[in-house]
């Protein structure tokens, strides 16, 4: 049982670590998409939804079906489906042929987030130990991994069809090792399949939304925020999101030993407390040193707060785990889909500062929540 243990752990990182690959391989193909479609601006936005509105469309499928016929059959479909998908975002010739692709790619990583979240709170109760941090830090190497392969053969002038077929034989040969390791959960035998979600999930969902949102925010807008306070010129301000995507990597990479030490509800308080507290240095400071060490404590903070919201999701008995996972992951999605132009609106009505300070006061909102949302015992 040792040897199964160690191999679904290992199947589980692989399958976290295809998720993270497969979108970040999309992210430099963005502006040959345009190019070769010769499309503007607003055209590409919407084109760019159709990936968003595929993940979020298919989540709660893959929440039925991991619940139906267990986890294991939905992660090798879904990351299978994520690399074969990866070379017709660089084929595409219309607006309406790259929507279809990036619809079926974003099915493919929706599904893909549910189930491989299914699987790991599996195999971590099989572990009867903290393993969630870990996973999702895959999740974020694979990120690191997928940009840097895929801009470094476009910097070689690899052309982007050849380009995505690389990383696409990457990712199969990952979970090629990874599918007959995966642990066969058992399907649910009782209860409702299709339940609305209510009591601690709805609070989990939305403690998602505000975390995802968080990080969309930091995606989108962080780069603004320290050029239009003039700390950094506009070519170097990319530099804030770096800092945060390092401290939140290294934060999962150590997390697993943080829980197993001080337990859910202190990783929930702390974290949150520490991100507050990136947020006000970040806000409050005029120095490019304070507002890198502002990041890097948002980042730090944050970066174990969703695999415990996960992790609670799969302790919870008032609904199946899978529809629980997936609708804890919708809320999340739709916190990077709707949140990043929520804080658009926000800043043009005062200022981007002050839609940062929401941010600040959303995590207040997790802070307190935390005791409530830990409180439900495995």
């Amino acid at each position: 049982m040792s040897s199964d243990h160690s191999a679904a752990r290992l199947a589980t990182r692989l399958a976290f670590f295809v998720a993270g690959f497969g979108i970040a391989c999309w992210a430099p193909l963005v502006p040959f998409a345009k190019q070769r479609l010769g499309v503007d601006d607003a055209t590409l936005g919407l084109l760019l939804l159709s990936l968003g509105v595929g993940s979020v469309a298919s989540m709660l499928a893959a929440g039925l079906l991991s619940a139906h016929y267990g986890s294991k059959p939905v992660v090798i479909v879904s990351g299978i489906a994520l690399a074969l998908f990866l070379p017709l975002l660089a084929i595409a010739a219309t607006p309406a042929t790259l929507a279809l692709a990036l619809f079926a790619f974003g099915a493919a990583l929706g599904s893909l987030d549910v189930a491989v979240n299914i699987q790991a709170i599996d195999v971590e109760r099989l572990s009867e130990r903290p393993l969630m941090s870990g996973f999702h830090a895959q999740f974020s190497i694979g990120g690191f991994a997928g940009s840097g392969v895929i801009t470094a053969l476009l910097a070689f002038d690899v052309a982007p069809l050849l380009g995505t077929l690389a990383c696409c034989a990457l990712a199969l040969a990952a979970m090629i090792v990874a599918a007959p390791r995966l642990m066969a959960s058992k399907p649910a035998q009782s209860g409702p399949l299709l339940v609305l979600p209510h009591g601690a999930v709805l609070l989990l969902a939305a403690l998602a939304a505000i975390m995802f949102l968080v990080e969309g925010a930091m995606l989108d807008w962080s780069a603004l925020l320290l050029a239009g306070s003039g700390r950094l010129p506009a070519a170097q301000a990319g530099l804030g999101y770096i800092m945060f995507s390092i401290a939140m990597t290294a934060g999962r990479l150590v997390g697993d030993a943080v829980v197993a030490r001080i337990g859910d509800r202190a990783t929930l308080l702390g974290g949150s407390a520490i991100a507050i507290a990136g947020f006000v240095l970040l806000l409050t400071a005029p120095w490019v040193a304070a507002a890198m060490a502002g990041f890097a404590l948002i980042g730090l903070g944050a970066s174990n707060l969703v695999p415990v919201l996960f992790r609670r999701a799969g302790a919870q008995t008032a609904m199946p785990v899978g529809l629980a996972v997936a609708a804890v992951t919708t809320a999340g999605y739709s916190g990077v889909l709707l949140g990043p132009a929520g804080i658009g609106f926000i800043a043009a009505a005062t200022s981007l500062p002050a839609a940062f300070w929401m941010l600040a006061a959303l995590l207040v909102i997790v802070l307190l929540s935390a005791p409530l949302a830990a409180s439900t015992q495995p």
